[in-house]
């Protein structure tokens, strides 16, 4: 039986979790949690998920949003990671190329910068090849002209050229809540806003725990044979519930990225450069924008709404125009920004830009299984680490054959159009589609690239739903997206909508304020909130648009 990824059954999915007894129960709905939901359902695990914000809420959401290839890693000398994030980041590409897109990547050669042009050369040629990069995206080594050609926003003073190389550009939430419906799709039920409050034992060994349903404030029990901790920045937490924090713990650090108009920032060409203190900083365009990143700073403060300070974005803006002096740009040309938050293992002595990005796994004596660390690029392996002990567990419980990982071919929701090498066409088609049903072009190739082969759905309510749409104050496209959002992505706030479901609050904070009123309306009605929960959420919507503009 399938269980429902709509917020209108939540309810219903949230009183189905406490009635039977789950072969594993994952707690955290990040992009590690999703893909260890997805990797063990497919195996036939019978698998849930809770999380206690919404999916993508904590780190999944708030990153540089690269499925990178490790470039730095290769600085460090880890060439296993090198090889292993270049094969998976090929693999997150072919299996959702709606939410993965290949983007050039402009690395300047500066005179006294951390790369010289030999060691820029030979490491991304060294990285093409342990990363199995295809030809058509090998590197390329241009001259201070060529490199002025393609971008010539760049500083002139000290350029002696570039090295430009293919990145991948992502929608981190969209990334993993496109593996979460797959998971939901294959079997597995998960739910946003249930938070695990405490564990329960049997003889000492874990056999579930209590969980609270934020939204309609009720206690649960929830009965499972195996627990994963992949809470990502909140993993010590539950370790210290369980009484195992023990050896190796997290190292919290900040990273900020801010939001400027590209008409303030013509970028043509994603950058990667570096800072006076020895970092790199991305420039990135994306959907007339331009967003730079990352700070790398030691955090101890809030971890569910962490916040941009003064620091943060004046030393963004520094960077920026220090590398690309005609802009002049000001904290008045920020127009918003997102700070995340870094789960990295600690490690005794090193600055934060130091600290490796491996993930490591922890089991306690109770039977707790704990994932850390990591990268967004790497989710699937790490996914396929755990569940491998998960299912070796199961298997000598229970004489059952779970089998091998199965996800490095498996389309992802949204996906399923046959690979990278049909999306154009796909695409295209798809746009022509929604065009015919009184769509714009730009609203059809939103929509298109936002839901991939999903778009069909949406298109559904378009077609169907417009006098609906209507009576909210809503054109057609933004309330099929939110209609869609509610009854096939647990899309449970207005916060949800604008935040992970649409990126809108990071890269068209007008159009956020713009429809807030009639969609937060549309889900009152949709979802039969009463005027004060209608009015709570109305208020977290105001607050986390003060974080995104606002600095501290």
């Amino acid at each position: 039986m399938g269980y429902s990824f709509s917020a209108r059954e939540r309810s219903r999915v949230v009183q189905t979790l406490s009635e039977q007894e789950w072969d594993l129960l994952v707690i955290g709905g990040g992009i590690t949690g999703a893909g260890i939901a997805l990797d063990a359902q497919t195996r036939g695990i019978q698998t849930a998920l809770i999380e206690m914000q919404d999916f993508a809420a904590g780190t999944s959401s708030r990153s540089t949003k690269l499925v990178h290839g490790g470039l730095r890693y290769l600085k460090q000398l880890e060439f296993g990671l090198v090889a292993e994030v270049g094969r998976e980041r090929a693999i997150v590409y072919e299996n959702a190329p709606h939410v993965t897109t290949p983007e050039w990547m402009l690395l300047p050669i500066v005179r006294g910068g951390t790369y010289g042009k030999w060691a820029a050369s030979f490491g991304v040629y060294l990285y093409d090849r342990l990363a199995g990069v295809k030809k058509s995206e090998r590197r390329k080594m241009l001259n201070a002209e060529e490199t002025l050609a393609k971008e010539p926003l760049l500083r002139k003073e000290g350029l002696k050229g570039s090295c430009i190389y293919v990145e991948y550009r992502t929608d981190d939430a969209r990334l993993t809540l496109e593996v979460l419906k797959e998971a939901v799709a294959q079997g597995a039920l998960a739910v946003n806003y249930v938070k695990a409050t405490d564990f329960l034992y049997r003889d000492g060994k874990l056999i579930g725990v209590k969980a609270m349903d934020l939204l309609q404030r009720r206690e649960l029990v929830i009965k499972a044979r195996k627990i994963v901790n992949a809470a990502g920045p909140w993993v010590d937490f539950l370790r210290e519930k369980d009484g195992s924090k023990q050896g190796k713990t997290l190292h919290w650090t900040k990273g900020v990225h801010i939001v400027v108009d590209q008409s303030r920032f013509p970028l043509r060409h994603a950058v990667y450069f570096d800072t006076p203190d020895g970092r790199m900083v991305f420039a990135i365009p994306r959907d007339g924008k331009t967003y730079i990143g990352t700070t790398d700073t030691d955090y101890h403060e809030d971890l569910e709404h962490p916040r941009i300070t003064v620091e943060d974005r004046d030393y963004l803006l520094r960077a920026v125009n220090r590398m690309f002096p005609s802009l002049g740009l000001t904290p008045h040309d920020v127009e918003s920004g997102w700070a995340g938050i870094r789960p990295l293992i600690h490690e005794a002595g090193k600055s934060p830009s130091e600290i490796s990005r491996k993930d490591e796994m922890f089991r306690s004596d109770s039977g707790l299984i704990t994932i850390a660390g990591g990268k967004l690029t790497g989710y699937r392996k790490m996914a396929q680490k755990v569940v491998d002990l998960v299912a070796s567990e199961l298997e000598a419980e229970t004489k059952q054959n779970f089998g091998p990982c199965r996800t490095a071919d498996l389309p992802l929701s949204g996906g399923k159009f046959g690979g990278s090498a049909h999306y154009p066409a796909f695409l295209k088609e798809q746009i022509q589609a929604g065009m015919e049903w009184g769509l714009a072009r730009e609203e059809a190739e939103k929509l298109v690239r936002r839901y991939g082969s999903n778009v069909g759905l949406v298109y559904d309510i378009v077609k169907k739903r417009s006098e609906e749409a209507a009576s909210f104050g809503l054109p057609p496209d933004v309330f099929a997206a939110l209609v869609y959002g509610v009854e096939h992505e647990m899309t449970a706030t207005p916060s949800d909508f604008f935040i992970r479901r649409t990126s809108a609050m990071f890269f068209d904070i007008d159009w956020v304020r713009r429809w807030k009123e009639p969609v937060t309306s549309a889900m009152a009605h949709l979802l039969g909130w009463d005027e004060e929960t209608t009015e709570q959420h109305r208020r977290n919507l105001e607050q986390r648009l003060t974080e995104a503009t606002e600095v501290v």
